[in-house]
């Protein structure tokens, strides 16, 4: 299956998501490329921004299992190439 380069934004309001949420990066670490991530202790949330080089296909699973967190949001665009 065809690869693309995929960016991926998440942001943590539920501290308590922070382990399961690791555990699905750490479950996806051979297609991500990068990670930056910035505490924004005033409002008491994360943001965690993600590069992937993956199929369309399991970037759409690793954003489906994300997502099913309690106080997670994720959102993904692609790259047209």
């Amino acid at each position: 299956m065809e690869s693309r380069i995929a960016a991926i934004s998440i942001i943590v309001e539920d501290p308590d998501s922070v382990e399961a949420l690791n555990g699905v990066l750490h479950e996806y670490s051979a297609y991500i490329l990068g990670r930056m991530g910035i505490p924004y202790r005033e409002k008491n949330i994360s943001i965690i921004c993600l590069a992937l080089d993956a199929p369309a296909d399991t970037v759409n699973a690793m954003t489906g299992k994300i997502g099913r967190l309690s106080g997670v949001s994720v959102k993904a665009v692609y790259s047209r190439a």
